[in-house]
């Protein structure tokens, strides 16, 4: 009969030691990387709605979550579609509130939808059949806490406060004070589609490789790529491209009550780095945002805490008559899907039986199926003294080339529907879609529009 050998006391208890520190390294580690119970919250799309005026006509449920004069919020241009978003402005002001950053852009819940900060770090907004719509993929990450900071910064930290994730790093169509675009995080932010649709829209803004500027840019169905309707060239010595781009709003000098809102900069690949200014608003400007609007502009608007009623103030504009950086015939829909405009006036409707006033009905001649469309199928008719919207700050077009080659060019392509030439230096520049068209004294810049025979 065998007798099995007794385990060593030193040995039996050395293991049971082991597992013991084992089981407390492991239980430490996970609660260092859990979000105390008191930190967790879970809100439900339910309840009153706010009483104050918010943009976009919207209707709204504040959380919990403030930090003046920003808060979270849910809500809705359209019924039971809801928006999980950031409000700035504050009620004690009669003015209106706008909405900064939004969670599930173009993805919206229904009534009874949850947003959830759980114990392992994740913030989730999940609809109310419980499928997620957003989240920020934090779970398990080493997130303790959230944190609304006073510059609208959303901030995930862990237990060294250093940010897991932050709403900075996600923009929609705003740039707040402090939240910058760079060549490595968001390169641009994009505007909603109207008023009451929020979705992603046809306009965006932002910074991009090989091009010391910022650049606007207009994406349409026609065509395979966005088009560059504003370029700047005030960055740097001129060369490289941009690395980091800074909202900032400073006062001008030590203890002045007068602001700059300037655009802080460095460059790839050179030393070169500086200030943009882009407004001097007369008082504090702390509170301040840069946003694609959905008209394509871009407006700086600011908020003054301090006033109760008007509290909002849009000391820069990029697309304006009254100011110095381009004119709003530059804006691609400034004039719908076709018109002529001068001083920042739609002024004509451009036929092929001649000019004639210009309304929301002027619109491009409808033309024949692709596979009609050859030389037979199609034909033009000219306007003189005109520019597209895409010579401004892209193109000239290209040759040298005959208008006749021009022409030709145009005609085999179906995806163009007019095309424009300047007769100096006989470039030659196709368009996929019309809008609007600028005036211009040079009468050998002409345009010519695609109609069926």
């Amino acid at each position: 009969m065998h007798h099995m050998a007794a385990a060593s006391p030193n040995l039996t208890s050395s293991f049971i030691f082991s597992i013991v520190l084992l089981v407390l390294v492991f239980s430490t580690t996970i609660s260092d990387a859990a979000v105390p119970v008191s930190r967790t919250f879970k809100y439900v799309n339910t309840g009153d709605f706010g009483e104050y005026t918010v943009e976009y006509l919207a209707n709204y449920r504040p959380l919990d979550l403030y930090t003046f004069p920003f808060q979270l919020c849910f809500y809705n241009t359209t019924p039971n579609a809801f928006t999980l978003a950031l409000r700035m402005g504050h009620h004690r002001s009669e003015s209106i509130m706008r909405w900064v950053w939004e969670a599930n852009r173009g993805k919206p819940v229904k009534e009874n939808a949850t947003v959830t900060f759980g114990p392992d770090g994740n913030l989730v907004l999940a609809d109310a059949d419980g499928s997620v719509v957003w989240q920020t993929a934090t779970a398990n990450k080493g997130v303790v806490g959230i944190n609304l900071q006073q510059n609208g910064n959303i901030v995930l930290y862990d237990k060294k406060d250093k940010p897991v994730w932050q709403s900075f790093d996600h923009p929609t169509d705003t740039l707040l004070v402090g939240q910058k675009l760079s060549y490595t995080g968001p390169t641009k932010i994009t505007s909603r589609t109207s008023a009451m649709d929020g979705s992603e829209g046809p306009y965006s803004f932002g910074i991009e490789q090989g091009v010391p500027a910022i650049v606007m840019y207009y994406k349409s169905k026609n065509s395979p790529t966005p088009m560059l309707y504003y370029r700047s060239r005030e960055f740097g010595d001129g060369k490289g491209s941009l690395a980091h781009l800074t909202l900032e709003a400073q006062p001008e000098a030590q203890g002045a009550t007068a602001y700059q809102i300037y655009f802080g900069y460095d460059m790839n690949g050179s030393p070169s780095f500086g200030t943009f200014i882009l407004a001097r608003p007369k008082y504090i400007a702390t509170y301040s945002m840069l946003r694609v609007e959905y008209d394509g502009n871009l407006r700086i608007h600011t908020y003054d805490e301090n006033v109760d009623w008007g509290a909002w103030d849009n000391p820069m504009t990029i697309f304006d008559r009254d100011q110095d950086w381009a004119s709003e015939c530059s804006l691609p829909k400034r004039c719908g899907s076709l018109g002529i405009c001068q001083d920042s006036q739609c002024v004509a409707c451009p036929t092929a039986k001649g000019m004639l006033g210009w309304s929301k009905s002027c619109a491009p001649p409808t033309l024949p199926p692709c596979s009609q469309a050859g030389a037979k199928g199609v034909g033009y008719y000219k306007i003189v003294g005109v520019e597209h919207f895409l010579s401004g700050y892209s193109t000239e077009g290209d040759g040298p080339m005959k208008l006749v080659n021009c022409r030709d060019k145009c005609t085999k392509d179906c995806k163009c529907v007019g095309f424009f030439y300047r007769e100096e230096s006989s470039k030659c520049l196709l368009v996929p879609e019309l809008d609007t068209l600028t005036r211009v004294d040079n009468t050998s810049h002409v345009g010519y529009i695609k109609i069926s025979k």
